[in-house]
């Protein structure tokens, strides 16, 4: 996908969380001062857009460190919201990256059902083998019906093999034959599906740390990364699972999906400004060329509705 489609695909795919941005910014600074009244007004803004009290309170301070008393329309104050957004973006964009020495970089993906992580592996294997990198999948969430069926389903799609075992079975042990085989076969990237259930953390994080034995018997660097995928429609409550997996599995970077299904998009700068957690990339549709690596001035831009 070109530049020029991938930003329009974004522009859609955030429309209706720019759109309850603006409306939230409606009447602010219509031409007048931005003071101590229009700021205030500004932060509840940010803060019913997602945003969360925290980077909309940093937005706040720098808008008034910057412009305060100062003439301002409507657009000039999306422009410059557009520019603090950006600020806290920036510095947790970070693509994921295929570096591992020896091969294969073993990626662990983890996130509660529903939040669109089996086609968020897929579509990482994608975005690899665009890269010409040679790219293996672990079915290593045996617990939820039919997620394995689903992984191989998009393995094929996404043109990449896949290691597989009985629904029910130890998902250790899958992880110990796809490593090998990675290994064997000199792939680049190993990524691994794990179960996404939170109703038992303690049997959760059991099977996540069986995993990262064998891991480490095998390579003791891996896993290499520990990647949350989180579903945008859940607004601020997707923070709290960050929470959850921080503390499950030593989470170590971020994919948001589903962000043009919803007006709550703005969690994103929330998670980017409470956490600092790299964001890897963003999901805006359900094809395979619909994850993309993380673009912080064009979101801020577009979050913004400036773009």
């Amino acid at each position: 996908m070109s530049e020029t489609s991938w930003s329009e695909k974004l522009l859609g795919g955030f429309r209706k969380t720019s759109d309850r941005l603006s409306e939230n910014l409606t009447g602010l600074a219509g031409g007048g001062k931005l003071d101590d009244a229009t700021l205030d007004d500004l932060e509840d803004a940010l803060i019913m857009s997602d945003l969360g009290p925290s980077a909309a309170a940093r937005i706040r301070a720098k808008l008034s460190e910057k412009q305060f008393g100062a003439q301002i329309t409507q657009q000039e104050l999306k422009l410059a919201v557009a520019d603090e957004i950006a600020e806290i973006l920036r510095p947790v964009a970070r693509p994921l990256e295929v570096t591992a020495f020896p091969r294969p970089q073993v990626i662990l993906v983890i996130g509660v059902n529903g939040s669109g992580k089996t086609t968020t592996i897929a579509k990482l294997a994608h975005l690899f083998t665009e890269d010409d990198y040679g790219v293996l999948l672990a079915a290593g969430d045996t617990f939820r019906a039919a997620a394995i069926g689903q992984l191989a389903t998009w393995a094929e799609r996404a043109g990449v093999d896949i290691v597989r075992g009985p629904e029910g079975g130890d998902p250790a042990s899958i992880v110990f034959d796809a490593v090998k085989q990675a290994t064997d076969t000199g792939i680049d990237a190993l990524v691994v599906d794990t179960a996404g259930r939170l109703q038992n953390k303690r049997e959760l994080m059991d099977e996540l740390e069986k995993i990262r034995r064998v891991l480490g018997r095998l390579n003791p660097e891996a896993p290499h990364d520990v990647v949350l995928v989180l579903d945008a429609t859940n607004g601020q409550n997707a923070l709290s699972q960050i929470d959850v997996f921080k503390e499950v599995a030593g989470v170590t970077g971020l994919i948001m999906t589903k962000l043009d299904g919803t007006a709550r998009g703005g969690v994103l700068v929330a998670a980017a400004e409470q956490y600092g957690l790299p964001i890897h990339a963003i999901g805006v549709g359900e094809k395979m060329e619909d994850l993309r690596p993380f673009d912080p001035d064009l979101v801020a831009r577009v979050i913004a509705g400036v773009a």
